[in-house]
């Protein structure tokens, strides 16, 4: 992995700072039919009908959603900022691989991936940053490759900046990240809009687009 820029260092810190209070956070999103499961559910059926290699879930955290997707029968992997979220991923789930890297710069052969999961990690990426993401995504995706990211939808504002509670986070209008995903060869499948739950603050986006060949 490259260096890390400072915007980088500082995000993997502040996840270092809490990743034992935020891995014991109570979260029943994946536990009971939602529409956040069933969108995972779809990737998952997707990415199973190629060959092409590994599923890897970018900004993994404590593993969590590795482990769902594993249970849906995809071959997948997590990767992490954060040393010590890696480690709480390893303790919780010692049967799967995890890695210490940045979804900008992956220790990826191009093609590599079936498919990618970017579940909330995007969000803390600066908007100037985002087309260099998508590209890196497209690099490591075998053609055909699927992309679902998960995000906070900014409800009609322009992209906006907000206090998440652990870094500098961003709500993205959903046109406006479909299509940066295009600009880097990324074509649309479908797209989820759901409204907050009562403990929720703002509307989440879901993108699921395919790689070009």
């Amino acid at each position: 992995m490259t260096e890390p820029s400072p915007h980088l260092r500082a995000t993997a810190n502040a996840y270092d700072a809490v990743a034992v209070r935020y891995a014991a956070l109570p979260r029943d999103d994946l536990d009971t039919p939602t529409l956040d499961r069933a969108v995972l559910t779809a990737f998952a059926e997707l990415t199973r009908t190629t060959d092409a290699g590994p599923v890897a879930e970018l900004g993994c955290g404590p593993g969590r959603v590795t482990a769902h997707l594993r249970d849906l029968g995809v071959d997948v992997f997590g990767v992490d900022l954060s040393p010590v979220m890696i480690g709480l991923a390893r303790e919780a789930y010692p049967d799967l691989r995890f890695e210490v890297g940045s979804m900008d710069a992956l220790d990826l052969a191009d093609g590599r991936l079936r498919g990618i999961v970017s579940w909330y990690s995007v969000i803390h990426t600066p908007p100037r940053d985002m087309p260099s993401y998508f590209a890196e995504f497209r690099r490591v995706l075998a053609p055909d490759g699927h992309l679902l990211l998960a995000f906070f939808e900014s409800e009609g504002e322009p992209v906006t900046a907000f206090d998440h509670k652990v870094a500098r986070a961003y709500r993205w209008p959903i046109d406006d990240l479909a299509g940066l995903a295009g600009e880097a060869g990324f074509a649309e499948v479908g797209r989820m809009l759901r409204e907050p739950r009562e403990e929720e603050r703002y509307r989440r986006g879901h993108l699921l687009m395919r790689a070009g060949k």
